[in-house]
């Protein structure tokens, strides 16, 4: 990575939202936040497509905004976006970036040391590693790693790191400080009052860590 990785990394899931995805979004975006995901575990593919392109179109207006689809390296490449989400049981990142191309990103989930080892070797464009802390917005959720692990992932990659799972804004300073470059947040930005709000407190939290250890890794 070139640049700084961004420190908030917005999952947009329907399931929580109380807005449409779109308002969302553009909140999201006017409240500073450079990095989206769209994830919709239920919806079909032509659901999928439809939403993923409406938002690959909403967000390209932002300078900066990264757009990025859950699972379907497919769909990103249809859209437009900016990047693919894959997990352990979904195309391989090679295979995705065959599909995606080389300027994408392509992210990888990961859940255990041995996994952050394998995806250390392979182009993945950031590792995402979790659920750091107990989530309830994933079916079948893998076991909680807590910070301890989350600190020994950071020293098995080069690569951002993304927490994921459970983050809270009240947990956002502890996570940053056990080495992740970026907090993926669901539930705490999708169900608050004023999600943009919200997004805002996270990036102050982020800037916070980065004045007392330094620019986060790139």
């Amino acid at each position: 990575m070139s640049v700084v990785f961004p420190p908030l990394y917005a999952i947009i899931d329907p399931a929580l939202l109380r807005a449409t995805e779109l308002s969302f979004a553009k909140a999201m975006a006017e409240a500073g936040v450079q990095l989206l995901q769209y994830r919709d575990k239920r919806a079909s593919t032509r659901q999928s497509f439809e939403m993923s392109n409406l938002l690959s179109h909403r967000l390209s207006s932002f300078a900066g905004v990264r757009f990025i689809v859950n699972d379907r390296p497919d769909i990103a490449l249809l859209v437009g976006a900016g990047g693919v989400h894959v997990g352990q049981t979904d195309l391989g990142v090679e295979q995705a970036r065959r599909i995606v191309g080389r300027e994408p990103w392509v992210g990888v989930s990961t859940h255990t040391l041995e996994q952050v080892d394998a995806a250390e070797r392979t182009s993945a464009d950031y590792v995402a590693f979790g659920p750091v802390f107990a989530t309830s917005t994933k079916e079948k959720a893998d076991p909680v790693v807590g910070l301890q692990l989350l600190a020994e992932a950071r020293k098995r990659t080069s690569k951002p790191l993304v927490a994921i799972g459970g983050i809270t804004l009240e947990r956002a300073a502890d996570t940053y400080r056990a080495g992740a470059d970026s907090l993926a947040v669901i539930r705490d930005l999708l169900a608050a009052p004023d999600p943009a709000e919200q997004a805002a407190a996270f990036l102050k939290e982020a800037a916070r860590a980065r004045r007392v250890d330094g620019a986060l890794p790139d």
